[in-house]
């Protein structure tokens, strides 16, 4: 079986009824890879691969909306964010300043701005739903899989939560 959208194309799903679609996509300077799954394709709709589709478009505003939506973690000392930044400060200390992509003496707002956006997630069938619609994954080190900020939103676009995966 298999749907049809005006984006996607045709999403065959697997022999377990699962969808899976994958591209690269260019946001700004950079190559984001960007999924869209659900574990059975009679759990996604139109509308959802609709908002998929705007998010995906769209992804630069994407982008520069959870960007904003960090920075504004930064005065909270608790927040996940803080930590990965301390985290980072931490463990390349001296170094720092030669993996920022900008230097302009605010520390938080240099490793956010700084930051690669790796990774794009869409759980296609919580589109909703209180779950997380979308992950983006953010590392100031390509390289570091490990250590992450993790981004989770809702269908609106709005950000429901920054998690650190380490």
């Amino acid at each position: 079986m298999a749907i049809e959208h005006d984006y996607f194309g045709v999403l065959s799903s697997g022999p377990d009824g699962a969808i899976f679609w994958t591209e690269r996509v260019e946001c700004g300077d950079q190559s984001v890879t960007v999924d869209l799954t659900a574990p059975d394709q009679d759990d996604i709709s139109q509308a959802a691969l609709d908002v998929a589709a705007a998010m995906i478009t769209g992804i630069e505003n994407v982008d520069a909306n959870v960007r904003g939506a960090m920075l504004t973690e930064v005065d909270d000392r608790t927040s996940e964010v803080t930590e990965y930044i301390l985290q980072q400060q931490q463990a390349y200390g001296e170094e720092l300043e030669e993996v920022l992509v900008d230097v302009s003496g605010d520390v938080a707002v240099d490793i956010i701005r700084s930051l690669r956006f790796m990774s794009l997630t869409i759980l296609a069938d919580e589109h909703g739903g209180s779950e997380p619609f979308a992950v983006l994954e953010y590392a100031l080190d390509a390289d570091a899989t490990d250590d992450v900020l993790l981004v989770n939103l809702g269908s609106d676009g709005s950000v429901l939560s920054v998690m650190s995966a380490d």
